[in-house]
């Protein structure tokens, strides 16, 4: 049984970018094109979860003696690894990389915990993550130069000037993954954390929050470059969007916000299905 499940929980890592299974994503989020990378971020996440809520909640929760450690472990690290990495990328698709490996570890935190209010807090979390994910990348897309897509990050310095629209729809995005009150992403880690505090799992809270400080850094230092430094290249524009991606984009932006200052509107769908899940 514990072969097996080593099996099944490195498989699950592989596919949520979880430390050590995590080497991969860098490369293929810098390397896919960016629609694509965009679906790996959110439904690709989404799904591994599904399946560790499941297998672990439901087929393990005898063995959970066993496997809990392992996890608590995995998600420090992850949470850890994620952050302190994504400090040092000047491409931006990897820098969100990196952020999702870190956003890997704050949802296994709630899956260690255990709990009734975990489980419903991991499906607010990743319906909140997944909408933010998506629109950051819809708003990659969108800038370019003669080459294509620009996702340097030193060439998006002064973005804020020349399209302030889209620079502060992206740093929606960044807050939102920073976990700023007034975000999705700031009532998705409050509801993980309160799980694994109540469980009492102190240290993973500790973990998390610490590893929250450190991703603020970088996220915030993006913002800055956007809106507060002079731009030193005139090549890159905004593209105009088609109609769809206004729409999708903007929808995003809308649920990040809405699901940020009235997240019962989420949580009480969450409570519900995580009732069926349990």
């Amino acid at each position: 049984m514990l072969l097996g499940l080593g099996l099944i929980l490195f498989g699950v890592l592989f596919k949520m970018s979880a430390v050590p299974m995590h080497q991969w994503t860098p490369d293929v989020y810098q390397g896919a094109p960016t629609p694509i990378t965009g679906f790996m971020a959110a439904a690709t996440k989404a799904a591994a979860f599904g399946a560790t809520l499941r297998i672990f909640y439901l087929g393990l929760d005898s063995a959970q003696t066993s496997w809990k450690p392992i996890i608590a472990v995995i998600a420090v690290l992850t949470m850890i690894v994620g952050s302190i990495a994504a400090i040092s990328q000047r491409d931006m698709k990897r820098m969100l990389a990196f952020s999702s490996i870190a956003h890997a570890g704050f949802i296994l935190t709630a899956v260690v915990s255990l709990s009734q209010n975990a489980l419903s807090a991991t499906l607010f979390y990743l319906v909140a993550y997944g909408v933010a994910t998506i629109g950051a990348f819809g708003v990659i897309t969108l800038v370019r130069d003669s080459a294509g897509e620009v996702s340097d990050v030193n060439r998006w310095v002064g973005l804020g000037k020349k399209s302030p629209l889209v620079a502060a729809v992206f740093s929606l995005f960044l807050l939102s993954f920073a976990g700023i009150p007034l975000t999705s992403g700031f009532v998705g880690k409050f509801s993980i954390f309160s799980a694994a505090y109540e469980s009492g799992n102190i240290y993973l809270v500790v973990a998390g929050v610490l590893s929250s400080a450190i991703a603020v850094f970088f996220y915030l230092r993006v913002i800055l470059m956007l809106f507060f430094a002079d731009s030193t290249n005139d090549s890159i524009s905004v593209v105009i969007p088609s109609i769809l991606t206004r729409i999708s984009i903007s929808f995003c932006a809308l649920i990040t916000i809405v699901l940020g200052i009235a997240p019962s509107l989420l949580f009480d769908i969450a409570q519900d299905f995580a009732y069926f899940l349990r």
